[in-house]
């Protein structure tokens, strides 16, 4: 039985007591595995270095909406993004392999660019519409993340992968809401420089995410030859 599988609903729904101890251990267990993906995917070094020089142009008043409504629309976006994932395989008939050696791909050459960017971006940013667009989408929650949660939800199951997501979401909202105060105390350097260690990461995972995919593949064309 695979961790997604002991996170089904109806499973729970028909199983007897001892399973839910079971359930809540491989959930606990999940949790690890599923947060820190997301969390070298948000980045929220990166989102702490590129929001400041714009938050300390702020009233607090404004800051605080513009966060809400980033945080707000990435958490719609994403928890959207996750739900439909699923059908969307089915619609276009991709394999849960085929997404992780495209996923793994694309996560790759943005953790590339990542690593070989010297700026932080040159979006501007309006109080009508920057907390959704540029922040919220696809700032916070972008092909990276997108892709890195596809492919937890397939390999844990929904609900630790939601769990981790909504985890990484509040530590972006409270990096944004003190990003001003963190650069003004922390060098901008060492800043810039988690963030690369996070672009490394994240390339590992990439390749990560390739090598499972391929696997997947050639374990199918084994069984199927």
């Amino acid at each position: 039985m695979t961790p997604s599988d002991l996170f089904c609903h109806r499973c729970l729904a028909s199983a007897p007591k001892y399973v839910y101890t079971l359930v809540m251990e491989q959930f606990l267990r999940a949790i690890p595995l599923t947060f820190i993906p997301l969390f070298v995917a948000i980045d929220v070094f990166w989102l702490t270095g590129f929001f400041a020089p714009y938050a300390i142009k702020m009233d607090v008043p404004s800051r605080r909406r513009l966060v809400r409504r980033a945080i707000a629309t990435a958490l719609v976006a994403g928890l959207g993004f996750i739900a439909v994932g699923e059908l969307i395989f089915r619609v276009l008939g991709i394999t849960a392999d085929d997404f992780k050696v495209a996923g793994g791909a694309l996560l790759f050459i943005i953790s590339i660019n990542e690593l070989t960017s010297s700026g932080k971006g040159s979006f501007i940013f309006s109080e009508e519409s920057a907390g959704a667009v540029p922040l919220g989408v696809p700032l916070i929650v972008g092909p990276a993340v997108m892709t890195t949660s596809l492919v937890l939800t397939e390999h844990f199951g929904v609900l630790p992968t939601v769990a981790s997501f909504v985890l990484n979401l509040a530590l972006a909202w409270a990096a944004l809401a003190w990003a001003h105060r963190i650069v003004a105390r922390v060098r901008e350097d060492y800043i810039t420089a988690m963030s690369k260690i996070m672009a490394i990461l994240l390339a590992a995972i990439a390749v990560m995410m390739i090598r499972l995919g391929i696997t997947g593949m050639m374990g199918i064309m084994n069984l199927t030859g």
